[in-house]
C-alpha cells in the first residue's frame, strides 16, 4: 500500500489529524488581506507554448491574498499567495523588502511569497524565460511588463494591509484528504515513455488545513495546501481563469463570511487534476472548500506563535557544461529545443557563460518544536513531500512548492533515473542548458533540515 493511501487510512481512522481533543490554542496577533489583481486586456497567457493569441476575455478574476501571523514584539510572518504561474527572486525579494522597510524587525525570512501556478494567467516577466519558443512582440512585453509591476504593488500592498489588520485570533490545524491528483509519468522499465495518467503512481493526497478564529470563534482566516498541478484548464482555453485553486479560495470564503482563505500548492509537479476542463474548475474546487468544511468541523491541533524562521539559498549545480557544438546541434531539433539552443548561443556570443547552477531558495516557520511549514521553491515533485514527512512526521510538517522562486523543475533522484519531461525536457523552457545535478534531492532534503532549528527532527 503506498504512502498516500496509507495516510489517507490514518486521517479517516482519527490517527492522524482530527480524533483527539487538544486544549484551547493561545491567542495570537492574525491579519488578513485581499487585493484584485485580475489583468487589463488583451494579455498574453502563460502556462501553454501553443498560445499564440493574447487573451480577450476574464472567465474568473484573479487575486492576491495574505496572512499576517504574531505581535510586532514576538516577531510577525507574512505569507502572500497571487493567482499567478510563477514568482522570482525579483518579485519575492521586493514584497520582503518592502514590508521591511515598514517593519524593521520582520527579515527576509519571515516573509514568504507563493504562486498558485494556474495555467491562465499572464506570463511573468522574468519567470520561465523561454515558455514560448519565440520571441513575444514588443507590445505583448509591454503589456507583460506592466502586469509584472502591478502585481508587485499589488503583493506590496496586501503584505503590509494584513499586518495592519492584525487581531487577537487563535490557529490550529489538521490533515485532510482530496483524490483528484493524478501521477501523469508513464514509466516502462524504468524510463519515462510517456506524459499520461497513471492512476497508483507517485502522488501526495494530503490536504492540510490552517485555520484563525477571532475571540468569538468566527473564522478570520484559512489555509490549505495541495499537491497538484492547477491546470484544470488546458491550452485550447485561452481566458483569464483562477483555476482550482482560487475556485476553492472563493468557495471557503463565500462559506465564512470576512475570511481570507489562502491555498497554496505542495509537492505535485508531476501530478495533475483529473478529470480536466472548465467544468471541472468548480466540480475540483467543490472537493478542496467540502474536505476544508470537514476537517475544520472536527478537532484540531492547536498552535501558537512562529518561534523561529529561517531562509537560506542553496547553489545547485547543473549536471554537466555543454559545449557550443551541442548547442548548434540542437538548432535542428523540435522548435522548443532549437529557440533554447539559439538563445544559450547568443548568449556564449555575447560573451556571457552560460548558467552552471541555480539558486535555490528554501525556508522553513517552525511553530515550537510540534510543527513546522516548509517553503520550497520550484516545481517540485511528489518525492520531496512525501520523503519530509517520512523523515519528520506526517503530523509535524506541511510543505509548500512554488515558494518565494522558481527557477526551474525540481525532480528527485527517482526521475532524474527516469529521465523525461521533468527532469530535464523543461530546462529548455526555463532557459538552462541541461538538468540539475544529480544529488539535488539531497541537497535540498540537507537544506530544509537546516532551516529547521535545532532538534526538531528528533523531538517525534
Amino acid at each position: 500500500m503506498r504512502l498516500a493511501s496509507i495516510f489517507r487510512q490514518l486521517v479517516l481512522i482519527g490517527a492522524v489529524g482530527p480524533a483527539v481533543l487538544f486544549a484551547a490554542a493561545p491567542l495570537v496577533s492574525v491579519g488578513v488581506a485581499r487585493a484584485d489583481i485580475t489583468p487589463e486586456l488583451p494579455i498574453q497567457l502563460a502556462g501553454y507554448q501553443q498560445r499564440t493569441t493574447e487573451a480577450t476575455r476574464v472567465g474568473a478574476p484573479m487575486s492576491v491574498r495574505a496572512l499576517a501571523i504574531g505581535s510586532d514584539q514576538e516577531g510577525p510572518v507574512v505569507l502572500v499567495v497571487a493567482d499567478v504561474i510563477a514568482v522570482n527572486s525579483a518579485l519575492s525579494d521586493a514584497v520582503a523588502a518592502a514590508v521591511r522597510a515598514r517593519h524593521p524587525r520582520i527579515g527576509r525570512e519571515r516573509v514568504a511569497v507563493c504562486a498558485t501556478h494556474q495555467h491562465n494567467g499572464p506570463a511573468i516577466a522574468g519567470t520561465i524565460p523561454f515558455m514560448f519558443s519565440r520571441d513575444l512582440p514588443a507590445d505583448v512585453m509591454g503589456r507583460l511588463e506592466k502586469f509584472t509591476v502591478m502585481l508587485r504593488e499589488k503583493m506590496i500592498t496586501a503584505a503590509l494591509a494584513a499586518l495592519a489588520d492584525r487581531k487577537p485570533a487563535r490557529l490550529a490545524w489538521a490533515q485532510g484528504w482530496a483524490g483528484f491528483a493524478v501521477n501523469r509519468r508513464r514509466i516502462v522499465d524504468g524510463k519515462h515513455a510517456g506524459y499520461t495518467d497513471q492512476p497508483g503512481g507517485v502522488v501526495d493526497h494530503a490536504l492540510p488545513v490552517l485555520r484563525a478564529t477571532d475571540a468569538a470563534g468566527g473564522v478570520r482566516a484559512v489555509l490549505a495546501n495541495y499537491a497538484c498541478h492547477c491546470t484544470v484548464l488546458k491550452g485550447g482555453e485561452n481566458f483569464v481563469h483562477h483555476d482550482w485553486a482560487g475556485d476553492a479560495a472563493q468557495r471557503v470564503e463565500a462559506a465564512h463570511a470576512g475570511a481570507v482563505a489562502l491555498v497554496t500548492i505542495g509537492c505535485g509537479a508531476d501530478s495533475d487534476p483529473q478529470p480536466r476542463g472548465l467544468a471541472e474548475v468548480a466540480t475540483h474546487g467543490k472537493t478542496i472548500a467540502a474536505e476544508v468544511a470537514r476537517v475544520t468541523a472536527g478537532a484540531m491541533r492547536p498552535l501558537g506563535r512562529v518561534t523561529a524562521a529561517k531562509f537560506e539559498r542553496v547553489a545547485i549545480p547543473l549536471a554537466r557544461v555543454v559545449s557550443r557544438a551541442e548547442l548548434e546541434s540542437r538548432l535542428k531539433e523540435k522548435p522548443n529545443i532549437a529557440y533554447a539552443a539559439a538563445q544559450h548561443l547568443k548568449r556564449l556570443d555575447a560573451g556571457q557563460p552560460l548558467p552552471a547552477a541555480i539558486s535555490y531558495p528554501v525556508q522553513a516557520w517552525a511553530f515550537g518544536h510540534e510543527f513546522a511549514m516548509v517553503f520550497l521553491g520550484g516545481e517540485v515533485v511528489a518525492d520531496y513531500g512525501l520523503r519530509l514527512k517520512r523523515e519528520l512526521g506526517v503530523e509535524r510538517v506541511w510543505v509548500n512548492a512554488y515558494a518565494n522562486d522558481v527557477p526551474c523543475y525540481i525532480p528527485s533522484t527517482r526521475i532524474l533515473a527516469e529521465g523525461g519531461y521533468e527532469a530535464e525536457a523543461a530546462m529548455d523552457y526555463y532557459g538552462l542548458p541541461t538538468r540539475l545535478a544529480s544529488d539535488v534531492e539531497e541537497r535540498i532534503v540537507r537544506a530544509v533540515h537546516g532551516v529547521l532549528p535545532a532538534g526538531f527532527a528528533v523531538q517525534r
